[in-house]
Formats: C-alpha cells, sequence, structure tokens
C-alpha cells in the first residue's frame, strides 16, 4: 500500500455510523501489537486488533529472536553471571547512539526482569545457556549471548554481562516468539481483524476516536472508545519516505516482511504527530563476526575504523555512514579455519594472496596501506595488545602468510536479517526512527503535547534508540512499550 491513498483524518461529523466498536483499536500484529493487545485485554478493555495481512507475525516473526534483557534475569544467573538495572542502562545509553531515551531506557532496564517473567508467563521459552563468541545469530539454541558489552569502550563504561536473551528455536527465534504471543492473544478476548488495512484516523475535534479501513475492497469504520495504538512497523519499505528521511539506505536491501511502508508514521503525523531520529537506520553487512574478530575491517585504503569485538551492528552502521559500505575484512588461513563451518554461512573470501603487498593490487588499495596496517597490528598483537581501538586480548594475534579479504558488499547478508536473502550492495537495513512518544506510548504533538486517544509502539515509534543499535533492542522495545501503550489506552478516560 502506497502512501500516496489519502492519510488527512477524517471528521467525525463525516462518519454516519460505525461498523465496529471497541474500546482500544490496535493497528499491526507484530510483537508490539501483540503485547499492547494482551495488556489492554489483561486491563478489562474490549480489543480490536487489525492487521491487514492474513495473520499475525510481521517482520517480529521473521527475526532472529533475540530480546534484550538484564538487571539480573534467571537466564543470567543460571549462566553465572550478575547484573544490574544501573549497569544495563549506562551500557544501553552509550551504545543506542547520542540522544537516546533516558527515561525509556532507565524504565526499561528496571523493569526488564520483570518483562522477562512477563514474556515466559506468555509462553515464551529461553534456554539457560552461554552463546560465547561473536556472531549474528548462535547455531545453536543457545539462550544467552553477548552484544558488544564486553568490548570497548562499552566494558569500561559500564559491568559487562550479556544480555542478548534469545529465544530458543531451530534457528531463527522470532517465529516461535510470535506464535507463543499469538496463542496468548487466540486465548484472551481479543478480536483479531485480519486483511484489514488502516487508511484514515478519524478525529472528533482534536480527539482520535477511531480508524477508516479497508477489508476486502471495502470501507469499514472503527470507533475506539479509548484509544487507538499504532504498532505498524518502521518505513524501509517505502522508497520515498527513505529518500526523504534516511538517503543513505536507498538502494540496500529491506529487513522486513515487505509492508514496513511507514503508513502508521504519516497517518499519525496527519493529525499532527512530532516524529524523532528519522534518519536512523540499522544495517546488517554481509560479514561473519567470527571471521572479523580473528582478523580485521579495514576501510577502502587500508585503514581500520573500529574494534572488531564491538556488536556487529555498530560495525555495520559505521561501515554504511562512514565509509559506504567501501570496506574489506582482512583475515589469514588459521583465522578462517578456526571458525566454525556452521558458521561461516558459506562465505568465502573473494581475494587470496601469498603477500599483503599483491593483496592490495588486487583489492585496488594504495600500496603500503595493508602493509602498513597490518605491520602495526601485528606488532602488537605479539604483546597481546591494540593500542588503536583496544580489540580484546582473546582475538588478538599476529596475522600471517597467506592472505584473504572478503568485500562486504558482495555475498550473502547475514541470515538474522529477512529471509538471509541477498542484500542489494551486501547490507540489509530497517528504520529506528519514528513517532515520538512517551514511556506510555502516548503520541506526542509538535508542541509535545499529547494527542488525546492516540498512542503507538515499536518500530513505528522512536524507542529507545537515537542512532545506535543493539540486537534484541527491537523485540524488546516493542514487547515492553507495547504493553505500556495497551494498558494506558485501555485506562484512557
Amino acid at each position: 500500500m502506497s502512501v500516496r491513498v489519502p492519510v488527512t483524518p477524517i471528521d467525525v461529523s463525516e462518519i454516519s455510523g460505525y461498523d465496529h466498536e471497541t474500546d482500544v483499536l490496535i493497528i499491526g500484529y507484530g510483537c508490539a501489537g501483540a503485547a499492547a493487545a494482551l495488556e489492554a485485554c489483561a486491563a478489562g478493555a474490549d480489543v480490536v486488533l487489525l492487521e491487514r495481512q492474513s495473520g499475525g507475525g510481521g517482520s517480529s516473526a521473521l527475526s532472529g529472536g533475540e530480546i534484550y534483557l538484564g538487571g539480573g534475569t534467571p537466564i543470567q544467573e543460571a549462566c553465572g553471571f550478575t547484573d544490574t538495572a544501573e549497569d544495563m542502562e549506562k551500557f544501553l545509553l552509550a551504545a543506542l547512539g547520542p540522544d537516546a531515551d533516558q527515561e525509556k531506557v532507565g524504565l526499561y532496564s528496571r523493569e526488564s526482569v520483570a518483562h522477562f517473567q512477563w514474556l515466559v508467563d506468555h509462553g515464551v521459552p529461553f534456554k539457560p545457556s552461554l552463546w560465547d563468541s561473536p556472531t549474528w545469530v548462535p547455531p545453536t539454541d543457545d539462550g544467552l549471548m553477548w552484544m558488544g558489552e564486553n568490548a570497548y569502550p562499552f566494558s569500561e563504561i559500564a559491568t559487562p554481562a550479556p544480555r542478548g536473551h534469545r529465544v530458543t528455536s531451530d534457528g531463527f527465534g522470532g517465529k516461535v516468539l510470535m506464535a507463543a504471543l499469538s496463542e496468548a492473544v487466540a486465548e484472551s478476548s481479543v478480536a483479531v481483524h485480519a486483511d484489514t488495512s488502516a487508511l484514515r484516523l478519524i478525529l472528533d475535534e482534536d480527539r482520535v476516536v477511531g480508524v477508516v479501513a479497508r477489508h476486502f475492497g471495502e470501507t469499514v469504520t472503527y470507533h475506539a472508545r479509548r484509544g487507538v495504538v499504532i504498532t505498524t512497523g518502521g518505513f524501509a519499505d517505502n522508497k520515498e519516505m527513505l529518500a526523504q528521511h534516511a538517503p543513505q539506505l536507498v538502494g540496500l536491501g529491506v529487513n522486513s516482511d515487505g509492508g514496513d511502508d511507514g503508513r502508521g508514521i504519516v497517518m499519525a503525523q496527519a493529525v499532527g504527530a512530532s516524529v524523532k531520529h528519522m534518519s536512523a537506520g540499522q544495517v546488517g553487512i554481509s560479514l561473519v563476526p567470527g571471521m572479523m574478530v580473528r582478523g580485521m575491517i579495514v576501510d577502502r585504503v587500508g585503514r581500520r575504523f573500529i574494534n572488531e569485538d564491538v556488536y556487529p551492528g555498530l560495525v555495520g552502521q559505521a561501515a554504511l555512514f562512514g565509509h559506504r559500505l567501501e570496506v574489506w575484512v582482512i583475515l589469514d588461513e588459521q583465522a578462517y579455519e578456526e571458525v566454525p563451518v556452521d558458521e561461516r554461512w558459506g562465505v568465502q573470501p573473494h581475494f587470496v594472496a601469498e603477500t599483503l603487498e599483491e593483496l592490495e593490487r588486487e583489492i585496488g588499495m594504495p600500496e603500503g596501506a595493508l602493509q602498513t596496517t597490518v605491520g602495526e597490528y601485528n606488532r602488537f598483537a605479539e604483546r597481546g595488545e591494540d593500542p588503536y581501538f583496544h580489540k580484546s586480548e582473546r582475538w588478538l594475534r599476529p596475522l600471517q602468510s597467506p592472505f584473504a579479504a572478503i568485500d562486504v558488499r558482495r555475498g550473502m547478508a547475514p541470515p538474522e536479517y529477512g529471509d538471509g536473502g541477498t542484500g542489494a550492495g551486501g547490507a540489509e537495513v530497517f528504520t529506528i526512527g519514528g513517532l515520538r512518544t512517551t514511556v506510555d506510548g502516548v503520541v506526542l504533538d509538535l508542541d509535545g503535547e499529547p494527542i488525546p486517544g492516540l498512542f503507538a509502539a515499536g518500530r513505528a515509534t522512536s524507542g529507545l534508540h537515537s542512532w545506535g543499535y543493539i540486537s534484541g533492542t527491537s523485540l524488546g522495545d516493542g514487547t515492553f512499550f507495547g504493553r505500556r501503550a495497551g494498558s494506558a489506552a485501555a485506562l484512557n478516560d
């Protein structure tokens, strides 16, 4: 559906009657919508959940299934880690970029253990075991993983603890998460109206009171007595919106179910909603973290630009926004062979050479570029040091001939992203900016005032993030603030 379909709100005076009446109307059946529906229902409200596809799931169901949780969850404790909400908050504020939402991050961190229990109570499974090396998605069903908390500079900002809680699954966990939440929705009194696309909001003076939608070509109207909750996802599938707000993401592959067209965002903008961080995006590039961490990643003139043991999504952002994806993973034969076959995802070096001088020529780098970089790297690696970027001593050793290079613009995108298909330009992206909301999901206008009757959560909003991103902070953000938005809407007068 294109945003060129009118999004201007309809005045209630133009509505002769409603086809459906409810207390809370939720638009979009991904993880945020499911969580909002469950909490609104638990608060005693009548709830209708709209979904334009034939069933729930959305982009959430295609994700790796990591949920960022901490502060001392049972999974952390079972794996031998102690953690605090304070350390979780410090890490997230540093990792999620400048102007990360301090109020949301603080609340999310303090209530993380309780949110973990809510997920478990709704059937979401987690295994008490740790995956202990860098990856996008573990090839096992381990339930806990590092998200760069133990990498510089974050290890000096907050006491490290692994907080990537992965839904137990054979393969991607997103489908298991959504299956559990969908089962809980089915067992509740929530009415799910599938194959129904929201088109325009209905206004009674300045209050949002409903939605005009389309169901198999017919126009249907919904009256929401207490509130409308937008959980429609981001806008990475809308080329016009990307060009307007996030042009650096244009032309890349998209991590979504194909329906992240931003319509929920523009519907809210049409009633005066404010947006935030619309240029921000997450970038998954076609590299194997296990290879990168054992070697190095360099730009087009052979310079390292980040420590390779950080969360690989931060590497992707640095590669796109700082280097236009013109980056290469440099490694040697030992580094390649040390990566287990099931973690290589079929990635093969694009260039192999006996000497760095030959590798420079094959890649097209300036003469001496790699020789200088690898020479300095090896000089300090012999002492277990990395004074340039402070990569952990665990991954440091001198690189030796033969050498290889992997061009991240070629090959498969990381399997966490979408269905693992090839991303254009060797990357797949999604947007992380959106509607400006309170911690209770209330949508704010351009003056920072609440828009009566309108709530939102998930990737349709600017949640925890500004420009940084850590895996698990989409599903975590969506379910946690989806719950709060659903509850707030249910209790709205």
